[in-house]
């Protein structure tokens, strides 16, 4: 599914991602832990061509990420509030999604259906733009957004940020379950050891923009691993 080939990305004299080979395979669901300025949010970016490499390449699905956009049409992304278009509403920007993945509003309105619960009545209905809602409601857009068009390939950048715990606890529930539903390869990040551990069997641990573990979580076995991890380098 993904191939990260010798990727390099500097800002400066620091060294954001130094990742010399590493592969994620169609249908997993993969956690990416770190510090802060680990290189988590720039490693997403570069997996997204949003960032220009300075060495190296990102290949999904046999496509080079910075050649070619066919990988778009199967790959959805929520990264930060930056991704919405806030002058409109939820609604609105729902059908828009919807519209460049070809989907008619009825397809757009069933597939929200799943969402109910998440929602939880606080982001359709309510004829307010997205720039009104609290920051927590944004990210539950975001998400969504990311997810309407059933992608093959989910990339979340720190999804639980914002949300109440029964709004972390839906979502945990929702991508656990879109994983398994269509097969689809899940990478999240996330400062949360506990939410990353119960979602992902795979995690990989970053710091200073290097891969140093890749982990096999089974049945929470990664929790002692990493929470020994921290402890040292806090």
């Amino acid at each position: 599914m993904i191939i990260i080939d010798k990727l390099l990305k500097k800002f400066g004299e620091k060294t954001a991602v130094d990742i010399a080979h590493y592969e994620i395979n169609q249908g997993e669901m993969l956690g990416l832990v770190g510090n802060n300025g680990a290189g988590k949010t720039t490693l997403f970016r570069l997996m997204l061509d949003l960032l220009k490499t300075d060495e190296g390449q990102v290949v999904i699905q046999g496509i080079d990420v910075s050649q070619n956009e066919d990988w778009k049409k199967f790959t959805g992304a929520f990264i930060d509030d930056g991704f919405l278009i806030d002058y409109l509403t939820p609604e609105e920007y729902f059908y828009f999604i919807g519209k460049m993945y070809g989907l008619k509003k009825e397809e757009v309105d069933e597939r929200l259906l799943t969402f109910g619960r998440f929602m939880n009545g606080e982001v359709i209905g309510l004829k307010k733009l997205i720039r009104n809602f609290s920051a927590g409601n944004k990210q539950k857009i975001g998400i969504i957004s990311a997810m309407l068009h059933h992608p093959q390939l989910l990339i979340l950048d720190e999804p639980f940020n914002f949300l109440d715990p029964s709004s972390q606890s839906v979502i945990k529930n929702l991508l656990k379950k879109y994983n398994e539903e269509h097969q689809a390869t899940v990478i999240i990040s996330s400062h949360n050891l506990n939410h990353t551990i119960d979602v992902c069997p795979r995690i990989a641990l970053l710091e200073n923009g290097i891969l140093l573990r890749d982990i096999v979580n089974e049945n929470n076995s990664a929790e002692k691993e990493l929470e020994d991890y921290f402890n040292i380098t806090e």
